[in-house]
């Protein structure tokens, strides 16, 4: 598929069929997140491959809006180990690239995603750092929601010429 079909159907997928996702096609997904660019390089994500039934269904109880987490084939906690920034504070920005590759390299692959933001929320950063014993250097920053999906993957059309300025505001 090209990147731009990938970009530009790319959905947030709540339903999921109940097929597995192989792990080669998960190295896939996950060496694409890696990819991504980051503050000099730090690349300090980190990710944890939840594919329990019993944590999926768990995050649904620390996580408002991640019910559907509870029926994917498996979800990636996206955190980031802040020990490995070279630049202080850039660790969001740098798990936001790494998590939009993830996604826009299922897509490609025909798998659904959605992201579940974690981070700033403390209440929630907290309750996933419990629930899956992260050290306490790594923080969670979102999840993504991963499985094959019956929903058509098709394009919508968000560009907005009013939100464009030229040179000065």
């Amino acid at each position: 598929m090209e990147a731009l079909e990938a970009i530009h159907t790319r959905r947030s997928i709540r339903s999921f069929t109940d097929a597995p996702i192989e792990d080669g096609v998960l190295q896939q997904m996950l060496e694409a997140a890696m990819a991504a660019p980051s503050a000099g390089n730090a690349q300090p994500w980190r990710f944890v491959v939840i594919r329990d039934k019993k944590l999926l269904q768990r995050i649904t109880a620390i996580h408002p809006y991640a019910a559907m987490a509870a029926n994917a084939a498996l979800a990636i906690l996206v955190c980031a180990d802040i020990t490995a920034e070279k630049f202080c504070g850039f660790w969001p920005q740098d798990c936001s690239a790494a998590t939009q590759n993830l996604m826009l390299a299922a897509r490609a692959l025909n798998i659904g995603t959605v992201w579940c933001g974690i981070h700033p929320v403390e209440e929630r950063e907290k309750a996933f750092q419990k629930l899956f014993s992260l050290p306490e250097t790594v923080r969670p920053f979102a999840l993504v929601a991963v499985g094959y999906t019956d929903q058509p993957f098709t394009r919508r059309d968000t560009y907005d010429q009013r939100k464009i300025h030229q040179n000065t505001w």
